[in-house]
Parts: C-alpha cells; sequence; structure tokens
C-alpha cells in the first residue's frame, strides 16, 4: 500500500482552497526517503513562505519505485516525483507522455541531488561472519533483499550483486548469473520495497543478512532493536545516483511548474544537501559531504553505465522480459 503523508503550513486555509491556487505539491516517492523528505518539506515550505509569503500543502506517497513509476503512468497526480532510479521515471516520460525525454538535463548531476551505495546490515556481531558478496551464496546463510520487479533498491541490490561477479570472474556473464543465480536461492523473503525488507529483518528477526540501501541500513542501526545490528561495506558496490524530476503534465495542469522546480532546486542549497547528509544519503555538495565525512566510509564503486551501459541496457538485460532475472527467478521455485 502507498502511506501519505501531509505537510499543511499556515492557518484556515482548507487543502481544496490551497490546492486552487497551485500551492498544493504531491511528490511521489520511493520506500526509504520518508524520513528525508519529512524534514525537507518543512524547511521548504519555511523558505517558500519566507519569500512569496505563501503557504504550502506537501503530500508524500511512498512505495516500491517501480510500483511508484507505475502509479504516476496509470494516473496518480505526482508533481514531482523522487525515485530510485532513472528508468523509472525514463518510464513516466516514455509510457505516460508525463515529461520530456531529456529530464536528466534540466538539474544538476542527472537530477540526481545525493547518492547511496548498497550494503550489508548483519545481526550484531556477525554471527555468520559476512564480510563480501562470496559469503552470500555460502549454505544457511538466509538473505533478505526486496523483489527486483516492484523495488528499485531490489534492482541496484541485483546489478550490485552482478557487478560484483564480474569483475570477479573477468566479465564472464554466465558466470555471473550463476552467482546471482545462487544468491536469490539463500533469499528467505522478497518483499515489494526496501522499506518493507528492513522490517522484515529488523523488526520480524527474520535472515541472516539484509542487503539495502546505506541510509537504511544506517537508520536500522539507529533505531533498532535491543542487539543491534551492524553494517559491512563489501570489497565493491554500486554508486546509486536516485533521481527527482518534475512531471511537466501534470505540475502544469495543476499550476505548479514553477513551485515543483523551486522544491527540487532546494534539495540541491546547502540546506538541503545537509537534510539528506543528516539522514544518510551522501550528499553531491562537497563542502557538505566534507562535514559529514566521518559518516559516509569510502567504499570501491562502479556506475550503471561503466558496467551496464546505462540503466536502458540495464533493464533490458537484467529486468524486462525474458532478462535473467527471470532465469534466477524460475532457479528459486
Amino acid at each position: 500500500m502507498l502511506s501519505t503523508l501531509l505537510v499543511l503550513f499556515g492557518g484556515g486555509c482548507s487543502n481544496d482552497s490551497q490546492a486552487s491556487r497551485g500551492n498544493a505539491l504531491l511528490n511521489v516517492s520511493y520506500d526509504p526517503t520518508r524520513e528525508l523528505y519529512a524534514e525537507f518539506n518543512i524547511a521548504f515550505a519555511a523558505h517558500w513562505k519566507s519569500i512569496t509569503g505563501t503557504n504550502l500543502v506537501l503530500q508524500q506517497s511512498h512505495g516500491g519505485s517501480g510500483k511508484q513509476a507505475r502509479g504516476v503512468i496509470d494516473g496518480l497526480e505526482a508533481d514531482v516525483v523522487s525515485l530510485a532510479l532513472a528508468y523509472d521515471v525514463d518510464m513516466i516520460a516514455a509510457k505516460g507522455n508525463l515529461l520530456a525525454t531529456n529530464w536528466q538535463q534540466r538539474l544538476p548531476n542527472n537530477s540526481s541531488p545525493y547518492t547511496s551505495t548498497i550494503v550489508f546490515l548483519v545481526r550484531k556481531g556477525n554471527p555468520k561472519g559476512i564480510k563480501d558478496w562470496n559469503d552470500l551464496v555460502k549454505s544457511k546463510v538466509a538473505v533478505i533483499t526486496p523483489n527486483p520487479k516492484t523495488s528499485g533498491g531490489a534492482r541496484w541490490n541485483y546489478l550490485a550483486a552482478w557487478g560484483f561477479a564480474l569483475k570477479k570472474n573477468g566479465g564472464d556473464a554466465s558466470s555471473a548469473l550463476d552467482f546471482v543465480t545462487g544468491l536469490f536461492k539463500n533469499v528467505a523473503m522478497l518483499d515489494a520495497g526496501a522499506r518493507g525488507a528492513t522490517t522484515t529483518f529488523v523488526q520480524r528477526g527474520i535472515g541472516d543478512v539484509l542487503i539495502g540501501w546505506e541510509n537504511e541500513a544506517m537508520l536500522a542501526m539507529k533505531e533498532g532493536v535491543v542487539g543491534g545490528f551492524e553494517i559491512v561495506y563489501p570489497s565493491i558496490s554500486i554508486l546509486a545516483e536516485p533521481p527527482v524530476a518534475v512531471v511537466d503534465y501534470n505540475a502544469n495542469r495543476r499550476g505548479t511548474a514553477a513551485l515543483s522546480m523551486a522544491y527540487l532546486e532546494y534539495l540541491y542549497t546547502p540546506e538541503g544537501q545537509e537534510i539528506a547528509a543528516r539522514h544518510h544519503f551522501r550528499p553531491r555538495d562537497e563542502k557538505v559531504l566534507a562535514k559529514f565525512l566521518s559518516d559516509f566510509p569510502r567504499v570501491k564503486m562502479f556506475t550503471v553505465d561503466e558496467v551496464f551501459g546505462g540503466w536502458q541496457a540495464a533493464h533490458k538485460t537484467h529486468f524486462s522480459e525474458g532478462g535473467t532475472y527471470e532465469t534466477v527467478e524460475r532457479a528459486m521455485r
């Protein structure tokens, strides 16, 4: 299910009256950004009020990134999207015809205001001795990861594992398929989204290791149950670059185009970058990153472009009909 967070600033104005003046904005986002945008929305609303005198209604919808993208295509009236990967925004542009196909050129860093990477979360003391990707294919290791069919984070996880296997085996795709198949045979549960997977591991106590976003792992460390957890950084991982975009068709129709762009641009300001860093996303701003450097260990990372030729190619090879994930999925049954 999609959850919605409503933040209302100002008194005496109903949501309908706010929306009729183009002062209501819906950000359709992926699972693990809930805390980030809860704080960011408060900061942006205060900023907007200070420069325009206008009160805002800011709404959030969260879920698995792929599922959220399909929701927007099917009519969920997002003014902006902040999703897990560029392919999901590309689909909104291509299938929904709701924004220009060159959307990545509108904002810095290909419209990705912050980054993350994929790490392992293990139980305190690391009882299974998990140190790297190789350990996830060992017998009697129960892995938790979300479903690549619905979760953007799961697709990052999948490609991170595949990239490790390619680099280990001299670029041999057959060996990589065998490795990733072995890993997924160890998966104890496939949740629809990254937050659901975290809940399964942290609160329900299922599994020996959670593969997931660095920010989710850090949040679990901060808010985890008695007994605690540890984060394991693998020898190599993937540079995850979650993008943002204005959904032109909806924003123009609702009269929020200028507001929507200003909202996303504020993510790149020092305040926006510090909010991202406080919620364990790696900021793009070098000065802000320097302030939080101790929070983010140095990790050897590769990009989707370097190893897979970009998200379009990665999706076609791995996640489309007949892709490698279907082969992996059959082996799991």
